[in-house]
């Protein structure tokens, strides 16, 4: 009888513990989303509160400048048990901010999701059965863009442009609608980069990533974050921090350019010596074609090297100003 209530003691407490482990981890960066807090917050909770899973969300605020941090800390109030709350003291943007989330999550499954609510929360579950098939990457792409035709197009010039530089096939890494097992998330977080292109670089440690079509909706509050210079930089980060191949393309060019310029010059000083001839209108177009390809040829090494200079000097990519969760009853112990 004895040996019965000890098995059945030992079982429960095995549940019990079974219970606190987090599953899942939602990462959220948000930026000046006074508009959308309250109703991605509802929807969230609602529907992860259906997956009878234990969870949690963090959300990291990149320093906003509205109301978004008072309302993100009385959503914290209402449910501490499932909220936590990293606050930036500046706007480092939303890679950023992502990657310190990672550096916080507990989960087993780790979920990023924009907080524009362009892409559903409601479709969190769908990723999570994928990876229970066994992926242990599910990247959401959107099936029907709702975006402005410069950032459609945009985003699928640098889709090709990832594909042929780097060699690493995601059908749309604009989507923040993904799941990750949190060995992927350990090694993206692991890497210490000062500009993280974290959907290429997931994409890079996974072994059997899948890409699933997700519902896009137009924004209906707020506005987009994005401007040009962000996607420019979005660009450079992609061709830097993965492919030497610029490298390798500029020195082609300057092999091929610099033939041209010496044949160019052979025929000019045979036109000198044989015609007398005077001209200099090709030769300035010339020259200043030259120097297009050096000034951009030395703006790229400038970014490899800007990219070097700041690993080897390791400056934090982040600063926290604030965090808000639950103490577990170790800690306060």
């Amino acid at each position: 009888m004895k040996k019965a209530i000890q098995s059945k003691i030992t079982k429960s407490e095995k549940t019990s513990l079974k219970n606190d482990v987090i599953k899942v981890s939602i990462v959220i960066p948000i930026f000046n989303e006074e508009e959308n807090v309250d109703v991605l917050c509802q929807r969230l909770l609602k529907t992860m509160d259906r997956i009878k899973k234990r969870y949690e969300v963090i959300f990291v605020d990149d320093g906003s400048s509205d109301n978004t941090s008072r309302m993100l800390c009385d959503w914290f109030k209402k449910r501490s048990d499932t909220l936590r709350i990293i606050t930036f003291n500046g706007n480092y943007g939303q890679y950023v901010a992502i990657l310190a989330g990672f550096e916080h999550v507990r989960g087993e499954i780790i979920v990023t999701l924009d907080a524009d609510l362009q892409n559903l929360p409601e479709e969190i579950p769908n990723l999570l059965d994928k990876i229970d098939e066994g992926y242990d990457l599910v990247a959401g792409y959107r099936a029907k863009r709702h975006d402005n035709l410069f950032r459609t197009y945009a985003s699928k010039t640098v889709n090709i442009l990832r594909a042929k530089l780097t060699g690493i096939e995601t059908r749309d890494h604009g989507c923040m609608l993904r799941a990750y097992k949190k060995f992927i998330i350990d090694e993206v977080v692991k890497t210490r980069e000062t500009s993280t292109f974290i959907t290429a670089l997931a994409q890079k440690f996974a072994g059997n990533p899948i890409d699933i079509p997700v519902t896009h909706e137009e924004r209906k509050a707020g506005r987009s974050k994005y401007n040009f210079y962000k996607l420019v930089r979005i660009t450079f980060d992609l061709m830097t921090g993965f492919s030497l191949t610029p490298l390798h393309v500029f020195t082609m060019l300057g092999m091929m350019i610099s033939a041209a310029s010496g044949i160019y010059f052979l025929i000019e000083v045979c036109k000198k010596l044989i015609l007398n001839h005077h001209g200099y209108g090709l030769r300035f177009a010339f020259v200043f074609l030259l120097l297009s390809f050096i000034i951009l040829g030395i703006g790229l090494l400038g970014e490899y090297l800007g990219r070097a200079y700041f690993a080897v000097c390791e400056h934090p990519r982040f600063v926290i100003r604030d965090i808000l969760e639950k103490k577990s009853a170790k800690s306060k112990k």
